[in-house]
């Protein structure tokens, strides 16, 4: 069994390591599997010969702990964890979250027991746990990552506050910002520090500099300037402005830098690192992780609901309003080599408490794997699935049917399913992957995300027509009969997402029973930084248009759609469907 790295000064003292070069902070509990951002850079670094501490869930109100294993020798990288600390910490509306999954038994609250000192995660932790960092050891250079920093990187709005703020890396006054995936920033931040260079200029890493820096760090080059702080607070539509100018430049995958001015300070966005290959995401899915908490953090639901699972793709050509994945992951998918994904497998049959089941073979969206653009040349947009499937995108129908025939195979392994999200749109081009996957690999219940049924809601969370979802269920339950399975299908929903009235709820309900569809899940709009969706909460405007929209912004508003949601779940009214076979085995987190 492979040590964890190092999460207390004894475990470090048990290497004889004098100093560790670089010490992780992370809101969350320390898991070393592949599924937590903080294990995959911690794995990445020590194979790439540095000495990684980890600093798990430390106390916000004494900066005693980031003193555990001493002065790192090059920086304090410091992430929320596997959420945003608010999304973490309060639901859609505001309330505070009774349960914490990525802290230890679920509990939010965490501490020193035998003091009876307990806290819950700090709000927007990336910032307080910079201000400790700094406090300890100013002179020790301070990056920021992770999905909050990521999607906080530029002026954003914070629903907890209910209010615009400035970027993240301005706030924490931290040396520098990783954004998206971060492992050629992390190891070329580390290689730099330690031979004494510039951290100028990195790809995939946002900078925080006065007016004169700003302007020379840009000399010779045309940069994308968003709209400012000022001009934001002052016109709050220029937020959308801003959102839209973000998006269409990740997804060109430009090389232009990018501008923004906060109240003070100047952040300017370096381009993106390029996305790993498959060689490359193959090395990082083996490093050599436990596979599970440290002895010190207990039971994590969040590790418990992933443990058996395997992730097989990264990126998404999706493009949901409501959704950062492509942002935080990247517009375009790379896909594991089916090598590597059964080596993966077999190291999850070889788990002791492995039952047979691997419960997810999945990621952001499972049937993207094998799906590669065939454009010659580079490409402006990557949406290419919206408004309909793109003529460039070539989906290898054997590629994941091939990759569920190998992992299957392996000893040990008695059910093989599928819970991550599919998209429906793409299983009717598949149906032989379709008929696989309905009669092997859903255990009973097949998750689809139709998200809404509206044509004008579905335009504005750029998602493919209401008719899709009508005509995937004929042809799913076709051929469920054919092959003589019983499925029931658990679609997943948002009740008051912008431009969402209860009208287009009621006119949901309606299409849904049609269908013969219960709800299982399903969520109020949350407008969680990082997507055109907040920005059309915020400025009440149509992301196509910039016309205005209706909004649900009170609770009772919220609330009245939410109800009419209700009406679908199972518990809320007779099923008409009988019992299926079978349960779906824990999804993602």
């Amino acid at each position: 069994m492979e040590p964890f790295l190092p999460a207390t000064r004894q475990e470090m003292d048990a290497r004889s390591w004098d100093h560790v070069d670089v010490v992780l902070v992370t809101g969350d509990a320390y898991v070393d599997h592949p599924s937590f951002g903080v294990a995959i850079i911690g794995r990445w670094l020590e194979a790439n010969g540095f000495r990684v501490a980890i600093l798990s869930q430390p106390a916000h109100d004494d900066p005693v702990s980031f003193r555990r294993f001493g002065r790192p020798r090059l920086f304090f990288g410091i992430t929320a964890g596997n959420l945003d600390s608010i999304v973490a910490n309060y639901t859609g509306n505001g309330r505070v979250r009774e349960t914490d999954v990525y802290s230890p038994d679920g509990n939010p609250y965490f501490g020193n027991i035998r003091e009876k000192r307990f806290r819950r995660r700090p709000d927007r932790a990336t910032i307080r746990y910079s201000q400790l960092a700094r406090e300890v050891y100013s002179n020790v250079p301070i990056v920021i990552g992770g999905i909050e920093a990521s999607l906080r990187r530029f002026v954003h709005y914070d629903f907890q506050q209910e209010k615009m703020r400035a970027s993240v890396l301005a706030d924490s006054k931290a040396d520098l910002l990783v954004y998206g995936m971060g492992e050629r920033a992390v190891l070329e931040i580390a290689r730099r520090i330690e031979s004494c260079r510039s951290l100028s200029g990195i790809a995939g890493t946002c900078e925080r500099l006065s007016e004169r820096e700003a302007e020379d760090a840009v000399l010779g080059t045309s940069p994308v300037v968003l709209p400012s702080f000022r001009d934001i607070t002052a016109e709050p539509a220029r937020f959308l402005d801003a959102e839209l100018l973000v998006d269409a430049h990740a997804r060109s995958l430009s090389q232009s830098p990018v501008l923004q001015r906060q109240q003070a300070v100047w952040v300017l966005q370096h381009p993106p690192s390029p996305p790993l290959s498959t060689m490359e995401l193959d090395r990082i899915a083996s490093l050599p992780y436990t596979r599970r908490p440290h002895s010190g953090a207990g039971d994590i639901p969040a590790w418990r609901s992933i443990r058996h699972s395997v992730t097989i793709v990264r990126g998404c050509f999706g493009n949901c309003s409501f959704c950062a994945i492509a942002r935080h992951q990247g517009p375009v998918v790379t896909s594991r080599s089916p090598a590597s994904v059964v080596e993966e497998v077999k190291a999850v049959a070889s788990m002791e408490d492995f039952d047979g089941t691997i419960t997810d073979l999945g990621g952001p969206t499972a049937n993207l794997y094998g799906v590669t653009c065939g454009k010659k040349g580079p490409c402006s947009r990557h949406d290419c699935l919206y408004p309909r499937i793109c003529p460039h995108l070539d989906v290898d129908e054997d590629a994941l049917l091939g990759l569920l025939e190998r992992a299957s195979r392996v000893e040990g392994v008695r059910h093989l399913y599928i819970s991550s999200g599919l998209r429906m749109e793409l299983l009717l081009r598949t149906p032989r992957l379709l008929g696989r996957i309905l009669e092997r690999h859903v255990p009973g219940v097949m998750k689809i995300a139709p998200e809404h049924t509206e044509p004008e809601v579905l335009r504005l969370m750029h998602k493919t027509g209401s008719l899709v979802l009508a005509r995937f269920l004929e042809e799913a339950r076709a051929i469920a009969a054919r092959k003589g399975v019983t499925i029931a299908f658990s679609p997943y929903l948002i009740a008051s997402h912008p431009g969402c009235t209860p009208a287009h709820m009621e006119a949901l309900a309606k299409k849904f029973r049609l269908l013969d569809l219960e709800v299982r899940q399903f969520q109020d709009f949350t407008p969680t930084p990082g997507t055109i969706s907040t920005a059309m909460y915020v400025t009440g405007l149509d992301r196509d248009f910039k016309t205005p929209i209706p909004v649900a912004r009170t609770r009772s508003d919220r609330l009245l759609q939410r109800r009419i949601a209700e009406r679908l779940i199972p518990s809320q009214r007779p099923s008409r469907r009988p019992p299926t076979r079978g349960l779906r085995g824990p999804g993602p987190p």
